[in-house]
């Protein structure tokens, strides 16, 4: 049925409108030097150009008004290249007609939104995503994501997230798919095709943008906005592997990084932004600032002031500045000054008329606004949404089966917790600034599985809240809020009552972890603690004696360390979107096996972070006979590993082939391995395969990723499956030689499910 539904959504979004524009042999939005770009580009004043380098804010923000005037006079007067933060078609359409009909050259504007995990229908956050570690169902949800946003009139989407995140306290790790290069590429690439799409022209699909451009999820401490430093070697072979994949697959458009990147603002970062992006990797597309990233340089004492901001990020090479008005108050003097030539204006407007031009936003700059309810409401999108939820979900614990419930054995259900009733923290702080569609709380997804046959009562528990607030509450597009308050004798009724119902109740689910505030940006948190009393009440609930399934909504990993000894059933459900309730259910009651893994270490504990399960071997290493822990008052394993997921069924591995136990640099090795599902269900693994190169010119990772493939296999049955190592599975970036190698040396390969895997091959590479 998914597999039906993927190619039934696929299929729809490639019928395309190809407004007389050739369609391209490989999947980007740009081919060089386009004429109707170029022959507009001689029509336009200096002015205009660079308006079309500003990004304006949908809303007038008293700092750019300031700055440049109001956004639509700046519109009626130079046309603008992008706005944003506006996300009602009446809006859109009313300022593409002040763009389309009163600016001279009738240029039309470019809306862009963070459609980041779906538009109405609101798909798992992406890190849950990735816990499917299924490319082809990433792709169809982008798809719905970019089919709904275009008809409400946004053609750009702040989105994919490819920062690599290794530490669980940074808020933003719920954005991206985890630790691991390798499979931050496999997402990045099937984000970047399925908004896109693999033809110009298709008014179903939204130009993406990869972000942020780069290392910012190595944040120091994993605090948001702080600096990042990080060597050459981890640059290339971790932090710029994902992005590298999306350039790879099309994407139309860069955005850089908030933070200093050894200590040079990743706005104005040249090596970034020209170096590797333009120099490197000849990308063609264009890079905006993150919001207000450009004027910010004077913040980071980077730039002296907004002259100097302007000059050091667009001579960085950095196209649009994102909602400051810098380009726009300082450009055309820089331009006048001769600091900056006419050409390299020209070479910057290029690619953002070119994207509009691909886009088919001349021919069509105006949302049909009648069409926008058949596409928002098309049942196979839901349907979509329902089986992510299904495939993302990652079963932690299952002590002696006590998943999935059965509800013929059950007369009455607590469902607890201060997340069990509520539906918009569901969708994570980004799916729900959108225009999100009705989503099913976990409440209403249990009760509508079981039936009037079983009794199904609700406890909130106390409320949780940051404690520190969010300035998110203050955005007139975020409708997530904080729980109110309580006073201790509140909260302590509420605790008093949870407890009293799952003592009259055969099962409790208690369904904990973070609002969608906690989560996201300026969301960095110092412990991974359950907060607000919720770990008190777990343990009171755990202490009457009933069977207790902990349900966990989250962005990160938590510390769950004692509910890992003392809970039986533990589910990871992330932000699961509009339909979290029913594909949570179907879980629960067995209508669908989880089959979801870890795409990042799991800590015991916040003091071991970073974590991440492919750092370099010590003089001390892990498999040593004698190694018990790092820290002497704590393990220092990951509670669960990468990679890691159950399942209601259980899966063998054996057979492990390599057709090779010696190659040439160059010719590739095939890896086979048999998989069986031994138990009495059907189901779903992901199969992993790793490498590791004993010895080089750098010390390479115990463990790397090179290969994955989630596979269904009916029960009894088995199935082998196939990986190849070559050249671009064995390369790295070595810091010794200053470049991309593949070394003739002994290789390690390990095929399971986790990072921990057991079945073991070697070979050996030579010249």
């Amino acid at each position: 049925m998914l597999e039906h539904l993927q190619s039934r959504i696929l299929r729809l979004s490639r019928i395309t409108v190809l407004i007389g524009m050739v369609s391209l042999a490989v999947p980007t939005l740009f081919a060089q030097g386009h004429p109707n770009a170029k022959d507009l580009l001689q029509q336009m004043t200096l002015d205009e150009k660079i308006a079309q380098l500003a990004q304006l804010p949908g809303f007038p923000i008293p700092e750019f008004v300031q700055q440049v005037g109001a956004p639509e006079d700046v519109i009626r007067k130079y046309g603008a290249g992008s706005v944003l933060w506006v996300s009602d078609p009446k809006q859109i359409n009313r300022l593409q007609h002040i763009a389309v009909d009163e600016s001279r050259l009738h240029i039309p504007i470019l809306f862009g939104l963070d459609v980041i995990h779906g538009y109405h229908t609101i798909f798992p956050a992406p890190i849950a995503m990735a816990s499917s570690w299924d490319p082809e169902l990433v792709e169809a949800a982008q798809t719905v994501a970019a089919r709904e946003a275009r008809a409400g009139g946004i053609a750009w989407t702040f989105a994919p997230m490819l920062d690599i995140a290794r530490d669980a306290r940074w808020g933003r790790m719920v954005e991206g798919a985890g630790e691991d290069p390798y499979l931050g590429a496999a997402i990045a690439r099937a984000q970047v095709l399925g908004f896109q799409g693999t033809q110009a022209g298709s008014l179903d699909h939204v130009l993406a943008c990869a972000k942020h451009f780069a290392g910012y999820g190595a944040a120091d401490g994993g605090r948001d906005y702080d600096s990042s430093y990080i060597p050459d070697e981890q640059m290339w072979n971790t932090y710029l592997v994902p992005f590298k994949a999306a350039a790879d697959a099309g994407v139309g458009s860069f955005m850089s990084a908030y933070m200093d990147l050894n200590d040079v603002p990743a706005t104005g970062n040249r090596w970034l932004l020209h170096d590797v992006l333009l120099d490197t990797w000849k990308y063609k597309g264009f890079v905006v600032s993150d919001a207000n990233a450009v004027h910010s340089l004077i913040t980071h004492g980077y730039a002296r002031d907004g002259q100097d901001a302007a000059s050091k990020a667009f001579s960085a090479g950095l196209n649009m500045d994102m909602a400051s008005g810098t380009y726009l108050k300082y450009l055309p003097d820089e331009v006048k000054q001769g600091r900056i030539s006419m050409k390299q204006i020209d070479d910057a407007v290029l690619p953002i008329l070119e994207a509009k031009i691909r886009l088919g936003l001349f021919e069509h700059p105006f949302i049909d606004e009648s069409r926008i309810p058949e596409v928002l409401n098309a049942p196979e999108s839901m349907e979509l949404a329902r089986k992510a939820v299904q495939r993302s979900v990652v079963l932690l614990h299952n002590e002696q089966n006590l998943l999935p419930l059965d509800k013929a054995k059950l007369k009455s259900i607590a469902v607890i917790g201060p997340l069990a009733d509520g539906d918009k923290d569901l969708l994570g702080l980004w799916g729900a600034m959108t225009k999100p569609g009705p989503t099913v709380s976990i409440l209403q997804g249990i009760r509508d599985k079981v039936g009037s046959s079983v009794r199904v009562e609700v406890a909130h528990g106390p409320n949780i809240h940051r404690d520190i607030p969010s300035f998110f509450e203050n955005v007139p597009i975020v409708t997530v809020k904080e729980q109110p308050k309580q006073t201790p004798e509140e909260s302590h009724q509420a605790m008093d009552d949870a407890v009293a119902l799952a003592k009259r109740s055969d099962l409790a689910v208690l369904v904990m972890g973070e609002i969608a505030l906690m989560s996201g940006e300026a969301a960095s948190r110092s412990s991974l603690k359950l907060s607000g009393g919720q770990e008190d009440l777990l343990e009171a609930v755990v202490a009457t004696g009933k069977p207790v399934v902990l349900v966990l909504v989250n962005g990160r990993p938590l510390d769950i360390s004692w509910a890992s000894e003392h809970v039986p059933a533990i589910l990871e459900s992330w932000y699961s979107g509009s339909q979290a309730g029913n594909g949570i259910a179907d879980v629960l009651f067995g209508d669908a096996n989880p089959a979801g893994h870890l795409p990042v270490s799991w800590p015991r504990n916040s003091g071991e972070l970073p974590l991440y399960y492919n750092h370099t071997r010590t003089q001390a290493p892990e498999d040593a006979p004698s190694f018990t822990s790092r820290y002497w008052d704590a393990l220092s394993s990951p509670l669960y590993p990468f990679g890691y997921g159950l399942s209601y069924t259980t899966f063998s591995f054996d057979n492990l082939k390599l057709n090779k136990s010696e190659a040439k640099v160059g010719s590739p090795i095939d890896v086979s391995v048999d998989v069986s599902n031994a138990g009495s269900r059907s189901g779903d693994t992901v199969v992993q395969l790793y490498i590791h190169q004993r010895a080089g010119s750098a010390s390479r990772p115990v463990r790397q990723l090179k290969g994955f493939r989630r596979l269904s296999l009916q029960a009894g049955a088995k199935q082998t499956i196939h990986f190849q190592l070559g050249s671009d599975e064995l390369q790295f970036w070595s810091p010794a030689k200053k470049g991309w190698v593949v070394e003739p040396e002994q290789f390690d390969v390990w095929v399971g499910d986790s990072s921990q895997a057991m079945l073991h091959g070697e070979f050996h590479l030579t010249q």
